[in-house]
């Protein structure tokens, strides 16, 4: 009897994918917060965090590629509520936003850290060693920006 099996590669692609709705997402939520945000001195942080999004995006879409997986083209619904969101917080301020922003990034990193365990070993190192330190970077970053703020 097996206590524990190897990630195949259907379920190491659904995380992937899964992941990868979360950095459309997430460049979704940048690209509004910065739309709005224009003179904020903030800017080029918040520039470079949504560039480290697109590039995750990037990472995950060759590696659900690399394994014969069709990659998502979108956020998909949590997408569409985080875009409803945004557009609220905007409404409200700055401030509102980049906690917005903030919070994301806390869903992402738990999402990463949750589903390691099953990633094939491959899919594992992109993420511990290429996508999970960016990921904490662009969180502690949104994080200084909104202490900034307060």
């Amino acid at each position: 009897m097996q206590t524990h099996s190897t990630p195949d590669a259907a379920q190491t692609i659904d995380h992937l994918n899964s992941f990868l709705r979360g950095e459309l997402s997430a460049v979704e939520s940048y690209r509004l917060a910065l739309d709005r945000l224009e003179p904020s001195e903030y800017r080029a942080t918040l520039v470079q965090c949504s560039r480290s999004h697109q590039e995750r995006a990037r990472l995950l879409t060759e590696a659900i590629v690399g394994r014969g997986g069709e990659p998502s083209e979108s956020s998909g619904a949590w997408g569409s509520l985080v875009r409803l969101l945004e557009r609220s917080a905007l409404a409200i301020g700055e401030g509102a936003a980049v906690s917005l922003l903030e919070e994301g990034e806390d869903h992402g990193r738990d999402d990463y850290i949750r589903d390691l365990d099953d990633l094939d070993p491959s899919a594992r190192q992109l993420v511990e060693f290429a996508i999970l330190p960016e990921q904490r970077r662009t969180h502690d970053a949104v994080k200084a920006v909104k202490h900034s703020l307060s």
